[in-house]
């Protein structure tokens, strides 16, 4: 019994491990642009998901401080654009769950819907990290 315990605990480490993926700088603008990230936009994009997800496609945050929590590449929030329970009823028509594979097309497409209404200042990280201040993507 002890055995099967332990199998299981590794079974799931692969397998959460296998469904996630962590984009190097690189990388991640090559797959920005391959979802239709604007180049002229391309280095706040990259400096938003390093702040916010160091590039961690599985990523979810703790609880913030009004009970919601974050999700993904994007750290999309669930109080407004992704639902727990149904793709219908937030902003996104999303599942949270849909946002934190290593697939990026609806993450991406959600974090072009918000930032289509709000700008990079929906995102704390980038507000706080981003502002004047970006990477270099040059050699990307």
């Amino acid at each position: 019994m002890k055995y099967v315990a332990v199998f299981v605990a590794i079974a799931a480490v692969v397998v959460l491990q296998c469904e996630s993926k962590t984009f190097k700088r690189c990388e991640l603008v090559r797959e920005l642009r391959s979802q239709g990230f604007p180049e002229n936009k391309l280095r706040d994009w990259v400096c938003l998901v390093e702040s916010e997800s160091s590039g961690n496609s599985n990523k979810v945050s703790k609880e913030n401080k009004n009970g919601s929590r974050d999700y993904g590449l994007f750290q999309i929030n669930d109080k407004y654009w992704c639902s727990h329970t149904s793709t219908a009823g937030k902003d996104c028509n999303v599942t949270c769950a849909e946002l934190i594979t290593d697939d990026i097309t609806k993450a991406a497409k959600c974090a072009k819907k918000v930032f289509k209404r709000h700008g990079f200042n929906a995102w704390y990280g980038w507000k706080n990290r981003c502002q004047g201040t970006l990477p270099d993507i040059s050699s990307c």
